[in-house]
């Protein structure tokens, strides 16, 4: 869901009575939506946000990778590239994004946010890196990438091969978002207007300096080391597992 005020776009992830999981179909939306609002020169600046009490809880397991259908790999294979693009049109856009993150950031959802160029948090947001526990690879979507930039490589390290939770005041202190607000949602429209208020092209020249100034030069590369590990890991039996345990509400055996 698109709302633009002005020059500035609010892209909202719509799915609030699943926590904004990425079902089927969901990416190919999302994706589409920052194509049109990267490619408006009148929109300035970009806000993302969940609908309802969640950022957004990464893919919908229950319709995620499926080992029964004629071509289980291929289908996956193809969601993860489509996840992959959000994340590079995120980055490259020539338009900053914000996030504002409330409840949970789990998974994908997680990686989105960091790959945002600012994050602001409500005190109840948790970012939870839960793939090491459902038998897949610590990172998707390019957070294996942006979150040791973000907050240290130990501390990445620590989050990523832990499955680990950040709270929203871990967060702040470990500088993954900006601040802590009661309402980031009117913290990232008032920034947005902000930045859409400077002349345009010196803004997207800056988000092109702060993102070299990361070594984003071989972010592709790393994306395509990414999307493979998940592919090989959906095809175990620990990650068939996880997500029958995760469908019967029980722990993993």
């Amino acid at each position: 869901m698109v709302d633009r005020a002005g020059s500035i776009a609010v892209v909202t992830l719509n799915r609030p009575d699943k926590l904004n999981a990425l079902a089927i179909g969901m990416t190919d939306l999302i994706l589409q939506a920052l194509n049109d609002v990267g490619a408006d020169d009148a929109i300035g600046a970009v806000v993302l946000t969940g609908a309802g009490t969640s950022f957004c809880t990464g893919m919908d397991l229950n319709g995620g990778f499926q080992r029964d259908i004629p071509d289980p790999v291929t289908a996956y294979h193809r969601r993860l590239r489509t996840g992959v693009s959000i994340i590079l049109q995120l980055r490259s856009m020539p338009q900053p994004v914000i996030a504002a993150v409330r409840g949970h950031a789990v998974g994908a959802g997680f990686a989105i946010a960091a790959a945002c160029d600012v994050r602001f948090a409500a005190p109840d947001a948790r970012f939870n890196a839960v793939f090491t526990s459902i038998g897949m690879s610590a990172g998707d979507l390019g957070l294996s990438w942006t979150l040791p930039r973000l907050i240290g490589p130990s501390a990445a390290a620590e989050v990523l091969l832990g499955a680990g939770v950040v709270t929203a005041d871990q967060a702040a202190e470990w500088r993954l978002v900006s601040r802590v607000t009661d309402d980031p949602l009117a913290a990232a429209v008032e920034l947005a207007h902000r930045i859409a208020a400077q002349p345009p092209f010196g803004v997207r020249m800056s988000k092109e300096l702060l993102s070299a100034s990361l070594g984003a030069g071989g972010f592709r590369e790393h994306l395509e080391m990414e999307w493979r590990s998940q592919v090989l890991c959906g095809l175990t039996d620990g990650h068939a597992e996880a997500k029958k345990a995760f469908a019967e509400r029980r722990l993993v055996r």
